[in-house]
């Protein structure tokens, strides 16, 4: 503050301080306090706590996870049309499939009686046919799809060629077992 305001308010103390409050003034101040022991009102916003923010965004993330699940599986329903690609490669696709299959019921139902003979078989198979589900997944997405499913088709061939070889080493076993000439005497 400036001197001469330091000054003045010394000089005049005593007139500043003759105005004292009335006595009911803190009677009428405290009409408008809250009564002891109760609370303020509290504001009309709302806070959300950690848990509630968590469930809800839970709630969204399984919703959504659900909703991509259906997604997914709508796509798998729909298939490729493998016409539209080639329709050459498409006749063959359904020609080798057809034969792999037929070809597996026969191996299954000559090999009932060895069932180890099966699981050895059937796993070779298993490895081919794998690989033939990874490119049938592949096609969808690749900017070749000819050249997938060509390879899906030498796949089927390989997976057929095998399957023969199998099903006449089974002949073969068969064939062995029923002549009574093969049967070695140990010396």
């Amino acid at each position: 503050m400036s001197k001469r305001l330091e000054d003045f308010m010394k000089a005049n103390r005593e007139e500043f301080d003759d105005l004292e409050p009335s006595a009911d003034l803190w009677k009428r101040i405290e009409k408008h306090l809250p009564a002891e022991g109760t609370q303020p009102k509290k504001s009309e916003t709302k806070m959300f706590s950690l848990s509630f923010v968590m469930k809800v965004a839970a709630s969204i993330i399984i919703v959504m996870g659900i909703g991509f699940a259906v997604y997914l599986h709508n796509e798998k329903k729909q298939g490729i049309d493998y016409a539209a690609i080639n329709p050459t490669y498409a006749k063959q696709q359904v020609q080798y499939a057809s034969q792999v299959e037929s070809k597996l019921s026969e191996l299954k139902s000559l090999t009932k009686n060895d069932p180890e003979m099966y699981a050895d078989f059937s796993h070779e198979i298993a490895k081919m046919d794998s690989t033939y589900k990874r490119l049938n997944r592949d096609l969808a997405t690749s900017p070749n799809q000819e050249l997938v499913l060509r390879a899906m088709i030498q796949n089927l061939q390989m997976q057929t060629q095998v399957l023969n070889q199998q099903l006449n080493i089974i002949e073969q076993y068969n064939q062995m077992k029923k002549d009574p000439k093969n049967d070695t005497k140990s010396i």
